[in-house]
């Protein structure tokens, strides 16, 4: 007996709306701009998507000017990090990498800190707000990796591996009692003593210009931009949209729900990312 095929999890008027998406990239090299929606299929959830938890994000003044937020940051952290650095690229980040690949991308700028674009093959990523995978000290400047840091707590914290962790957060971490936390030793730089820090943007903190340069050589070396997975809430997003219109480049939005630039978008697609970007790939490739 012959199987039956796959169910498209495209519907017709969304294969229609990918076929006009290739009309209008066709013959243009893409810049693609990627929010957390990228990588909800890799089991990271979303900050303001369908079904997510209301999330307060701790602000930078309040990890450095307070301990008790930098033990609570810790434990959530070391609780969730393994998980977080367990997951794998899906489909979304590996059609990214292949239109790159195949000479038809010229580069991905994120907002996401999980790294699963460069671990799906892209090589042109600018990453807006940091990466979860190092940590850096606030005194002298010296990095180190995330991984070696949480071997650090693990020792220094061995009652951890007893705490009951909650859900996984966008970050990586996961919310913890902080009644619980008290006792935590928190690392400090095995350099030079300082405080160490996430190597991301918090709340209340500014890109780093020559990052945001980084990315805008991407955006001004392109024919287009599709933007994927973002709701466009944040600043740094809407910079890129419109420094896109200013320009007159096509803009191509994909995401579940609305967003702030779809208005000034050519073309918005209300779809799982994935489905999409794995369909535009295969027709712009084999095009």
């Amino acid at each position: 007996m012959v199987s039956a095929p796959p169910a498209d999890p495209l519907s017709r008027k969304q294969r229609d709306e990918v076929e006009h998406a290739v009309d209008v990239l066709r013959g243009r090299t893409i810049a693609f701009a990627t929010g957390a929606g990228v990588s909800t299929d890799s089991g990271i959830p979303d900050y303001r998507g369908e079904g997510s938890l209301p999330r307060t994000p701790m602000s930078i003044s309040q990890f450095l000017d307070d301990e008790a937020f930098r033990k609570r940051y810790w434990a959530g952290s070391q609780l969730g990090w393994h998980r977080f650095s367990s997951v794998r690229p899906n489909p979304a980040h590996f059609a990214i990498a292949d239109l790159e690949r195949a000479g038809l991308a010229n580069g991905v700028i994120t907002q996401n800190v999980d790294g699963l674009h460069r671990a799906a093959g892209s090589t042109r990523v600018v990453e807006l707000h940091g990466t979860m995978a190092r940590v850096r000290c606030t005194v002298c400047g010296r990095h180190f990796s995330r991984e070696g840091v949480s071997h650090r707590l693990a020792e220094e914290n061995p009652w951890l591996s007893t705490v009951d962790a909650g859900e996984l957060g966008p970050d990586g971490d996961v919310q913890i009692d902080g009644d619980t936390v008290e006792r935590l030793t928190v690392p400090t730089c095995e350099v030079c003593g300082g405080t160490l820090r996430p190597d991301i943007v918090y709340f209340g903190e500014f890109i780093p210009r020559d990052v945001f340069e980084a990315a805008e050589e991407i955006l001004d070396a392109a024919g287009a931009l599709v933007i994927a997975g973002s709701s466009l809430t944040v600043n740094s997003g809407i910079r890129l949209l419109e420094r896109a219109r200013r320009a007159e480049l096509p803009i191509v939005i994909i995401n579940r729900g609305a967003t702030k630039g779809d208005a000034r978008a050519a073309l918005k697609i209300d779809a799982g990312v994935g489905p999409v970007l794995t369909a535009l790939a295969e027709r712009l490739i084999g095009s």
